[in-house]
């Protein structure tokens, strides 16, 4: 699947472009997907994600829409984040995530993925709501989730973040 706004190009990764990055790490992954990449497109922890991500697919093919996306540059095919969805709608709704490399924040790039994602996940009837979750403090992602129309839901806790803030966007009234 492929997720398409004006300057990004957000593609479900494959379990074969999974599978490269296990045998080779980022180089096999970049020659799977025969691009270049922004430096630090993805921090360790994205890295680690992506590493585990094949696992999980090779359990549940059918969720590869509804998981890990690679977002790239519209205008020249670059490499410059990651993300997606953290599973396949469950309960009406599905949690977003969302990385860019370093140089490419501060340009919008994340609202509008963000955006992209949420219309993807709206679009479908048995999805009524969204969800993100952010650091527990004011910062650029929760910047751009109240851009793109969530609101603050909860504070809740993480696992490996500890307290985190749940956000929640909700499909408007017909």
């Amino acid at each position: 699947m492929t997720i398409r706004t004006d300057r990004l190009r957000l593609e479900a990764a494959t379990l074969d472009q999974l599978s490269a990055f296990e045998r080779e790490g980022e180089a096999g992954l970049l020659r799977a997907l025969g691009v270049s990449a922004a430096e630090g497109w993805a921090g360790p922890d994205a890295l680690a994600a992506i590493g585990r991500a094949g696992d999980y697919l090779r359990v549940r093919p059918e969720a590869a829409d509804w998981w890990m996306h690679f977002f790239f540059d519209a205008s020249d095919g670059t490499l410059i984040g990651l993300g997606g969805f953290k599973g396949a709608p469950a309960d009406g709704g599905l949690e977003i995530g969302y990385e860019f490399a370093p140089e490419r924040r501060g340009r919008g790039l994340a609202t509008e993925a963000a955006r992209g994602m949420v219309a993807r996940a709206l679009a479908r009837p048995d999805v009524d709501h969204v969800l993100a979750r952010t650091l527990p403090n004011e910062n650029a992602s929760t910047k751009v989730l109240r851009k793109v129309g969530f609101r603050f839901d909860a504070e809740t806790p993480h696992p490996d973040d500890g307290p985190v803030w749940r956000w929640r966007l909700d499909r408007s009234p017909a």
